[in-house]
């Protein structure tokens, strides 16, 4: 039996409070939506965090949410306008998605080394990840990554699907092994022809 991987306790990084403002949001069930301001359009235009809204505001994902959280970019409010830490907001998405720690651990290191990451759903992965300098609509994702936790059993029909998937998208395929600690190992697997 597989051991639960340990959840590190993620602290925010310390950042001069001049340089750059927090950008506050409400948490809303499965997203959280920025205020209307310009710090939260230039997450989107610049670093593509979210989907931006007819209103001005920008609709994070909750692994979104957890990694600008930990970064010090972000402010979560609660329905009465109380401040959500990080360890409260990662409780609330395990409600939603149980997999979740395995996948921000995935997201955040992929964001860590400065690539630009999304959900893939529609390829049938968790994320879709571009190759650095590259934004979504400029260019296509050049891989579809797959999170897993060391523990967890892939059998040979689940990574013959990952990769048909992969292939059928013209994508290289990434799967993420995250330890318990939360370190990440990435295999990039490819169809070869003999």
């Amino acid at each position: 039996m597989s051991k639960k991987p340990e959840q590190k306790q993620e602290q925010p990084q310390h950042q001069d409070p001049i340089a750059i403002k927090k950008i506050e949001s409400i948490f809303s069930r499965e997203r959280v939506i920025t205020e209307d301001s310009n710090e939260a359009r230039e997450l989107f235009n610049k670093s593509r965090f979210g989907t931006l809204l007819e209103t001005g505001k920008v609709q994070l994902s909750l692994i979104e949410a957890l990694y600008l959280l930990a970064k010090n970019r972000l402010a979560v409010l609660d329905g009465k306008s109380k401040e959500i830490q990080f360890s409260s907001l990662l409780k609330k998405s395990m409600k939603v998605e149980p997999n979740i720690w395995i996948r921000y651990c995935v997201f955040r290191d992929i964001r860590d080394r400065g690539y630009i990451i999304k959900t893939a759903l529609k390829f049938g992965a968790d994320f879709r990840v571009y190759d650095r300098g590259i934004k979504p609509g400029e260019d296509h994702a050049k891989w579809i990554v797959y999170p897993v936790h060391e523990g967890e059993a892939l059998t040979w029909y689940d990574f013959a699907a990952k990769n048909r998937v992969a292939h059928s998208t013209k994508k290289k395929l990434l799967i993420g092994i995250v330890d318990d600690e939360g370190d990440v190992t990435y295999y990039e697997i490819r169809w070869l022809r003999p």
